[in-house]
């Protein structure tokens, strides 16, 4: 897509975008609503799964969703919360899988999982190179004790403190109530802090 192409798109709301996409099945429209979300939901899946190869799969698989099942969307709810809810669903079942394997095999996840992690890059080229070192180990640790925290609590810290989604919207994407999304998100972050303890309370 080009300037001028993303110029027209730039005063359109997502809401807009996705019932213009559902009466002209255009290409273009599809493919901005694709640009507008595949950073952000990237960021929350590889959080929650802990692998960006599973990720980049669940992401091809969301926007797949979102091009095949675009009528289904009504305006009843945000983009932003079908979109999240379609990638979470899909995430979930992905982590149920990898579990009934890992219940089956003596071999788990965690040597290509942090193969995974090691290869994500800072956006932030800039840094010294000690400098950056030291960040690429503290975001290591950081989502090694998010994996540690039950997909509960994961998901929804993921999306609240990292997404920065406000409690009413991850209400809507997981189908909890307000009270158990507020409740599960202090618990997580309790027990996060408790992980991270030693690399911010040295």
């Amino acid at each position: 897509m080009d300037k001028s192409e993303r110029k027209k798109f730039s005063s359109k709301t997502d809401e807009e975008l996705i019932l213009e996409f559902q009466k002209t099945n255009s290409i273009e429209i599809f493919n901005e609503l694709v640009r507008r979300y595949k950073d952000p939901l990237m960021n929350f899946l590889f959080k929650f799964v802990g692998s960006r190869t599973v990720a980049e799969d669940i992401l091809q698989e969301t926007f797949f969703r979102l091009y095949k099942n675009k009528d289904y969307y009504t305006t009843v709810a945000k983009f932003s919360t079908w979109i999240y809810t379609i990638a979470s669903n899909l995430a979930k079942t992905e982590l149920r899988r990898q579990n009934r394997r890992a219940f089956f095999s003596i071999q788990g996840t965690n040597n290509k999982e942090e193969e995974d992690v090691s290869e994500i890059e800072l956006p932030d080229e800039t840094y010294r190179p000690d400098v950056q070192a030291d960040s690429n180990i503290k975001f290591k640790i950081i989502q090694d004790a998010l994996m540690k925290i039950k997909p509960i609590y994961r998901e929804l810290i993921i999306l609240r403190d990292i997404e920065d989604l406000p409690y009413e919207e991850i209400a809507e994407i997981t189908g909890l109530k307000l009270g158990t999304v507020k409740s599960r998100i202090n618990r997580g972050r309790l027990q996060l802090q408790e992980l991270l303890k030693d690399i911010y309370y040295e």
